[in-house]
């Protein structure tokens, strides 16, 4: 949530956002070259040349490995950070706060009502449509090694800014220092108060014949130790009301790269690793392209001075008789079919090679709709051990922050309830426990298999039974409410079914005692009792008081 502010010196100096992007750019623009590059022999329209726009006719790779493999592998990213059937991160409470919020050690209830804050921020992932945008944002970071993602705090979405749109600065750590973006707006979309500085006049008096000039708009956003000072420019005038404060943890604007590298503030994609391969197999598939081509043209060649007459060649159908001799017709054909095959089987190990860089051969994920817990975790697995850990960057780098926002965003729409401070922190799990809370399942079982050899008596005397139903509902991902008994829904229960038995015995007792004065009379008496004490049941109870007083 941003904090307003006033206009202060921890800001960078008015009017300056456009030279310090400027200058920042020729330290981008290595990294910015070497994105085009892997683009073009990937998918050559996820980063356009400068001055390319959206008319624009991008030339299609000769090869195809590497957009499936850039497709592919995003595909694969995109399903263990955005799991779709389980949260990718556990909400965590230590057992100090725990004992200090609840007065005792109630953790299965609280892992309980975490579980249900888990599901419902994934819920609002799946309804804000998130995935979109991040598939877009991990087929940069494969290609172009970077990317940079934004999250509105009053608004639905993502946007997903490339590498030409943004300039950025890191320390030694890696740690972010400053970020500027440039993007291009019409005079219909300036806000209010920038037209005003600008002096232009409002989207109604703009005729629709008036050129539709762009504007470049720099957004300036600064770490200052406890916050992330923020404001935005067009051209060398500032926004009046544009200057703000983020919390330094809730930073809307989030800088991703695919691989950290030491003093270096962008990162390094996938494909960067893999150009020289990418750029051979481009030469040796259009080289191949083009000479089956012109090994597949055919030409007939007739002797100049010879009997057999040319046209009568080239019109005759098949099958014809015609007037000529066979030495004056020839054919004439490319002969490097032992070339074809030598280029050939170099970029089929060259696809070998790139199959296995983008894991294009793995047979972990199944085709299937719904993919199981079980596939998620081996998959994160996978490319945790294959990747050299870029999946652990990208859950520092990507997964926490977002979560991290989106928990603020839902406190801001009393989506859910505000948590004390510094109490409860969000915690993303990687490698082999991906899942978070479906790992905790398999370590109950577990507890469950070492104390069994105890007997089921000191189990039911030392197990809290409520407690571990609630930690095994909050470990599977469901709901448990209106599933598990409460104990006022059992106390209720066994009231009913005790008033159930006392009805029961009183009427055994009736029965009996209507027996024992039956068996005393006569048959006629009898007959005669059980019509009168039917027809008149005041009589049956007189009759029972009576036996009972003498009793």
């Amino acid at each position: 949530m941003m904090i307003d502010d006033t206009q202060d010196d921890t800001y960078a100096e008015k009017g300056m956002l456009k030279s310090m992007y400027e200058q920042a750019f020729a330290e981008r623009e290595s990294y910015l070259n070497r994105a085009r590059e892997c683009a073009k022999v990937t998918i050559p329209s996820l980063l356009k040349d400068s001055g390319s726009n959206w008319s624009s006719v991008f030339n299609t790779p000769y090869q195809g490995i590497g957009a499936r493999g850039v497709n592919h592998l995003a595909s694969k990213l995109l399903l263990t950070l955005l799991p779709p059937n389980s949260p990718f991160f556990r909400l965590t409470i230590d057992d100090f706060d725990l004992a200090e919020l609840t007065g005792d050690e109630q953790r299965g209830a609280v892992e309980e009502g975490l579980a249900k804050i888990e599901r419902s921020a994934m819920n609002e992932i799946e309804s804000n449509a998130y995935r979109v945008p991040v598939f877009e944002a991990l087929k940069h970071l494969i290609t172009t090694g970077n990317c940079l993602i934004y999250l509105p705090d009053d608004e639905a979405g993502m946007r997903v800014f490339h590498l030409d749109r943004y300039v950025c600065k890191r320390d030694p750590m890696g740690n972010l220092i400053y970020l500027i973006t440039k993007e291009s707006l019409d005079a219909k979309t300036i806000p209010e108060t920038a037209r005003l500085a600008l002096g232009l006049p409002s989207p109604e008096e703009l005729s629709p014949e008036s050129p539709d000039k762009p504007y470049e708009l720099f957004t300036y956003v600064c770490n200052k130790g406890k916050h992330w000072h923020i404001h935005q420019e067009i051209g060398n005038i500032a926004i009046p009301d544009s200057y703000g404060k983020y919390p330094i943890d809730k930073n809307p604007f989030i800088p991703l790269r695919f691989s950290r590298v030491d003093g270096e503030s962008y990162g390094r994609g996938l494909v960067e690793e893999y150009l020289g391969d990418l750029k051979s197999l481009e030469a040796l598939t259009m080289a191949i392209v083009e000479g089956s081509a012109a090994a597949a043209k055919v030409l007939f060649l007739v002797r100049p001075n010879g009997t057999t007459r040319i046209r009568s060649v080239a019109e005759a159908p098949s099958g014809a008789i015609i007037q000529g001799d066979a030495q004056d017709v020839s054919t004439l054909q490319v002969q490097k079919f032992n070339d074809f095959r030598v280029a050939q089987e170099t970029a089929q190990k060259i696809e070998e090679r790139l199959a296995s860089a983008f894991l294009l051969n793995s047979s972990v994920q199944r085709q299937a709709e719904r993919v199981t817990a079980e596939e998620v975790r081996f998959m994160a697995q996978e490319l945790e051990s294959t990747l050299g850990g870029v999946y652990s960057v990208l859950s520092q780098e990507f997964q926490l922050p977002l979560i991290n926002l989106l928990l603020q965003k839902m406190v801001k729409s009393k989506k859910m309830p505000k948590f004390p401070k510094d109490k409860v922190k969000p915690k993303i799990v990687t490698g082999m426990e991906a899942l978070g809370r479906g790992q905790d399942l398999t370590k109950l079982g577990q507890f469950l298999e070492y104390l069994a050899p105890l007997g089921p008596e000191v189990i039911a005397q030392k197990l809290n039974i409520d407690d571990y139903m609630d930690r095994l509902g909050a470990s599977l991902g469901i709901d448990t409410g209106g599933l598990i008994k409460t104990d006022e829904v059992i106390q209720q229960e066994q009231a009913e079914a005790q008033q159930a038995q006392e009805a029961q015995m009183k009427q055994q007792q009736e029965a009996q005692m209507m027996g024992d004065v039956v068996k005393g009379a006569t048959p006629a008496m009898a007959k005669g009792m059980s019509e009168q004490m039917s027809q008149n049941p005041e009589m049956m109870e007189q009759m029972q008081q009576a036996i009972a007083g003498q009793a």
